[in-house]
């Protein structure tokens, strides 16, 4: 059967670019369905008060690349663009420890901490990690903050995927290519300028589609953006994917009536955890993709995080210079925090936070707020007053983002609800994530102390029980069979051939750190097992030649 494709890979983000980029290599013929925009320096919005550019709800006429969507149970907030989620993340990239992979589903089916080494080296090449060497003023907040709180010999400086340029050169210096030996695109040093979260306009940050989609592009895969993937059936009488896929598209804002359909021979699923679980549950459950296993949905898991803040209201020292996440540093052997920040006149976060607030999760919480709020009027009035203002917020404010590896997960599911019933969505169920780490409130308070500053915490965390988090993982799990995940060791769809599910939901479990370098490294793994298209020429080897003895090799 003569397909149109080789691959069809649903998602251009971690799981996918890798994908394309190493079926390309092998000679495969290559399509990528990116729901979100292409974006370039002219067109990123300069600040996230932009919410037109910035935010993703096309409902409400807002194309952006970040989208926040509030469950029941968790505001998850994730990537839709060319580049999935490297547009809008803090491109900090960590491993985790080796424990996890003795945890959750896939504990047994590999030597993960013989394998895994090797492939988190190929990611860390392709994105261009390196020690953060530009540790701005917040960054010294965090550092001073921990030496209060008796934790400074754990500060680090994090590993992120950003370009700095060789050392002594300008800030914004011009290069060619620092990573590829030519084959990719020039580059251009970090300058420091906070805005990493609303999109790099200084071509420093190492996002997708500067190294793995960049390269796949140039080897010949096609990458369609603001085309959205609804349907996916298999050819043939046998049902089970060994004909390949007939895939329906249609403009990402367009309707029903602009879909065509295109043919495959295999299908990579790589449309973040998020929206990797949804399209399959609605293709399970409408009857395309039948067999999927029930597991689809199940344990969903989000690094166990809160959100806190240290503001200083009237702060002459701009504490937005700097990379997005700067440092970090480990308050206990459960718990890390790292510092994180916004450019100057991004002050849209500080609507989401307000006085730090104590307390058990639940109805007694937001009495416990009212009861902050009032201590910190009464004690310090012009201060609580400007602290509440988002005005300033990204100058004046240490975000301090809180990870811990104890497990806890949810579960997600397609359901009508009582108050639209013509579609169903996507909802949580399942135990309450913790709201309220005490280790990480109690350090924020006793920061803020030390520091002058104002402790906050999040709106959503106090009056919804539901914590914030850009880490969504899990889901459509790796584990050893239909009856305890969805996908098998070399990333395979159980019961489906030619299916495979390659981004952040196939973590089986909870990292503690953050998940794009790991979903790069495993997104490598998978691919290792797919062999070379027969009689294919090969293109490009697809090692970084970096010459390893140059200032700029990372």
């Amino acid at each position: 059967m003569n397909h149109d494709y080789d691959f069809l890979i649903v998602g251009s983000g971690f799981g996918g670019s890798v994908s394309a980029l190493r079926l390309s290599e092998k000679g495969y013929k290559v399509a990528v369905m990116e729901m979100g925009r292409r974006w370039t320096p002219e067109t990123l919005p300069k600040t996230n008060w932009n919410l037109r550019r910035f935010l993703w709800m096309p409902v409400a006429g807002l194309r952006g690349f970040l989208s926040m969507r509030l469950f029941k149970h968790v505001m998850i907030m994730h990537g839709n663009a060319v580049g999935g989620g490297s547009i809008a993340y803090a491109q900090t990239l960590l491993v985790p420890p080796d424990r996890v992979w003795n945890e959750g589903s896939w504990s047994g089916l590999d030597r993960w901490t013989e394998v895994m080494p090797r492939h988190y080296e190929t990611a860390k090449r392709m994105l261009g990690v390196t020690t953060n060497p530009i540790l701005g003023p917040g960054d010294r907040m965090l550092q001073r903050m921990a030496a209060a709180t008796g934790v400074e010999s754990t500060f680090y400086p994090t590993s992120v995927g950003v370009f700095f340029g060789e050392p002594g050169q300008p800030l914004g210096k011009s290069y060619p290519d620092p990573y590829f030996g030519g084959k990719g695109p020039a580059r251009n040093a970090c300058q420091g300028c906070g805005a990493c979260m609303v999109g790099c306009r200084h071509n420093a940050k190492n996002t997708l589609d500067k190294n793995y989609l960049y390269l796949a592009e140039k080897l010949g895969a096609r990458v369609r953006a603001e085309t959205r993937v609804v349907d996916v059936r298999p050819l043939g009488h046998h049902r089970d994917g060994r004909d390949g896929y007939e895939v329906t598209i249609q403009p990402t804002f367009g309707s029903a009536s602009d879909r065509t359909c295109v043919t495959a021979k295999n299908v990579v699923f790589a449309a973040s955890s998020l929206g990797t679980q949804e399209l399959l549950l609605r293709l399970r459950d409408e009857g395309s993709l039948p067999n999927i296993s029930e597991q689809l949905g199940k344990r969903v898991r989000t690094n166990a995080e809160s959100i806190l803040t240290v503001r200083y209201p009237g702060l002459e020292t701009d504490l937005s210079k700097g990379i997005a996440i700067g440092s970090g540093i480990h308050i206990d052997e459960h718990t890390h925090i790292e510092a994180v920040r916004y450019p100057k006149g991004s002050d849209m976060m500080g609507s989401l936070f307000t006085a730090l607030t104590h307390g058990q999760p639940g109805w007694s919480r937001p009495l416990a707020w009212l009861w902050a709020m009032l201590s910190l009027l009464i004690r310090h009035p012009v201060k609580a007053i400007r602290s509440w203002l988002p005005f300033g917020f990204a100058t004046q404010t240490v975000i301090l983002l809180c990870m811990q590896t104890v497990e806890g997960h949810i579960n997600m599911r397609l359901k009508r609800a009582w108050y639209w019933p013509f579609k169903r969505r996507m909802v949580s169920e399942g135990d309450r994530i913790p709201t309220y780490i005490p280790s990480a409130n109690r350090f924020a308070e006793a920061a803020a102390k030390a520091t002058g500053g104002v402790g906050g915490s999040s709106i959503f965390e106090i009056f919804f029980n539901v914590p914030m988090t850009a880490h969504c993982m899990g889901g459509c799990a790796i584990a050893a069979s239909p009856e305890q995940g969805v996908i098998d060791a070399e990333n395979r769809v159980f019961n489906y051939r030619n299916l495979y599910v390659v981004d952040g939901s196939m973590i089986g479990a909870n990292l503690g750190v953050n998940p794009s370098l790991t979903i790069t490294a495993l997104a490598e793994r998978a691919m290792s097992f797919i062999p070379p298209k027969p009689a294919a020429q090969t293109h490009w080897t697809g090692q970084p030649s970096v010459d390893t003895q140059s200032p700029l090799s990372t």
